[in-house]
């Protein structure tokens, strides 16, 4: 499908809504990636299967993407999350589900800045993210954050637990054993989408109400 990003940017997305859905999450992969993404399709695969609709989408259009600039502009793709979920809270099929924001890599800083500007987003997950990124704006998410790391991936580790002590808001991090960067390794992507099932079913199937600042 194509998701409207402002009123001249209109970018590629998968949407797959189950019967009866009780939430929607929203994809934001990270640099170098796409919606074709095979480790993030097989967390939506997971996710859906659990009952949660999924959009996965690209946050940027196939010329921006050869702009290195663009592709860590935080703000530039917290900007494009924002839009496609306005854009979603006006779709029949999707208006009154709530939400939540999976992010990878770089992805995940965009999902933690867009969330800390719009507290009806009800959960985040972060995959082998990048949370530091999104360092000006992590104290003022509200919604209630995952944060998922190999325990292989040392230094990402490390700025995981850096950006958790700036976190107001209720928060976990799960270190993944045996696990890399990308969750290569066999078993550690089942984790992963496992631990991210959990959450979003805990915080978007479940009545939550998100902290006031």
């Amino acid at each position: 499908m194509e998701v409207p990003a402002g009123p001249d940017r209109v970018l590629a997305g998968h949407l797959l809504l189950p019967q009866d859905p009780a939430g929607l999450v929203v994809f934001a992969h990270g640099s170098g990636s796409s919606r074709h993404s095979p480790r993030n399709r097989y967390v939506a695969s997971v996710l859906t299967a659990a009952g949660l609709g999924t959009l996965l989408f690209d946050l940027l259009d196939p010329n921006e993407e050869r702009d290195r600039s663009k592709v860590f502009d935080v703000p530039l793709l917290a900007e494009r999350l924002h839009l496609v979920t306005r854009w979603l809270r006006a779709q029949p099929a999707t208006s009154a589900l709530p939400i939540g924001y999976f992010g990878a890599s770089t992805g995940a800083a965009a999902a933690l800045w867009a969330s800390a500007d719009d507290e009806d987003i009800r959960a985040v997950v972060s995959r082998g993210g990048r949370p530091d990124l999104a360092g000006p704006r992590l104290a003022a998410v509200r919604a209630p954050t995952l944060l998922i790391v190999g325990g292989n991936d040392r230094e990402v580790l490390q700025l995981n637990r850096r950006a958790q002590t700036l976190l107001r808001t209720r928060n976990a991090l799960e270190v993944v054993p045996g696990a890399g960067h990308l969750f290569e390794e066999p078993g550690t992507l089942q984790r992963a989408a496992e631990l991210a099932r959990d959450w979003f079913l805990a915080y978007l199937a479940a009545e939550y109400t998100t902290p006031t600042r």
